[in-house]
């Protein structure tokens, strides 16, 4: 009987070594998951850290290139008014070196991302055109263009000022 009680004995210390070694390995696997769930949380705030950093550097670099391109806007807006002394005088007159210099000013004008707004035979346009006088006429068409607009790559420096036709 004394072999009996032996055998059982080691029976249930295996058993209980078993339960322990299988309490420890559940351990290790949380830790484990602990580790992976760590991981992947890094994982996730470095792809998250890149993603600003490269949108960081990508706004940076839109803006580097709109500093460049409206770096002439004051300089124009300061020879707008010259240039529309010019553009009087040409209109006023039939020396044809005038009108070559408004031609080639705004050539270069253009050249840079300056533009004219158009205005000849133009439906009236609110957002480039400014109304200084309703005139006889085809009805909301450019009558006449007082002083010309500008735009620089596709923004407004100044609206143009245009005599409006309507019905009298």
């Amino acid at each position: 009987m004394d072999v009996k009680k032996a055998d059982k004995k080691d029976i249930k210390k295996e058993e209980e070594d078993l339960i322990v070694d299988e309490v420890a390995d559940k351990k290790e696997e949380t830790e484990s998951e602990k580790f992976e769930n760590r991981i992947k949380e890094l994982e996730d705030q470095l792809r998250r850290a890149v993603a600003d950093y490269r949108n960081l550097e990508r706004r940076s670099y839109e803006e580097r290139i709109d500093a460049v391109k409206f770096a002439n806007k004051q300089l124009i807006e300061a020879l707008l008014p010259a240039f529309d002394t010019l553009f009087l005088a040409g209109k006023y007159t039939t020396d044809e070196s005038v009108k070559l210099t408004i031609g080639r000013m705004l050539d270069v004008l253009k050249e840079n991302g300056i533009e004219k707004i158009a205005t000849d035979n133009a439906k009236y346009n609110a957002e480039t055109m400014e109304v200084v006088e309703v005139v006889e006429g085809e009805e909301e068409h450019v009558v006449e263009e007082v002083r010309p607009g500008f735009t620089i790559y596709g923004k407004l420096i100044r609206p143009a000022q245009v005599k409006v036709g309507g019905k009298k």
